[in-house]
């Protein structure tokens, strides 16, 4: 079973992250800013990412930036969520290394499009 994390920020939107991977049999943990995902791919490394951009504590950006560092921080597909749709913004994100992105609100038929893109699915 693929395991994916899931940080974001709101709970309503891990929620719904949560139940429309699980159908497609991915175990699911989750964090709610960069700080705790960093605790989390520390103990165990991911085989995804679902990646909200702004947060507090820590963002999306700071996140990625650290966990590309990592040792084995290359393996998981970041796929990131953001409410921005400005070029420069996505470029930025996928120069710091995300594999792919998501608009918000999202749904099952775009997560499983996207994930299925990075290979995923």
């Amino acid at each position: 079973m693929k395991t994916c994390l899931v940080v974001d920020d709101s709970s309503v939107i891990r929620k719904v992250a949560r139940r429309i991977l699980e159908k497609f049999d991915f175990r699911i943990t989750e964090a709610e800013d960069g700080h705790q995902a960093v605790e989390l791919v520390q103990q165990e490394m991911p085989d995804a990412i679902l990646l909200d951009w702004n947060m507090p504590v820590m963002d999306g950006y700071e996140f990625l930036r650290e966990l590309r560092a990592m040792p084995g921080g290359d393996v998981p597909k970041v796929v990131f969520c953001t409410t921005e749709n400005d070029v420069a913004h996505i470029a930025k994100a996928l120069r710091a290394g995300a594999n792919e992105y998501i608009m918000k609100p999202f749904d099952k038929d775009i997560v499983e499009a996207k994930f299925h893109e990075v290979g995923l699915i």
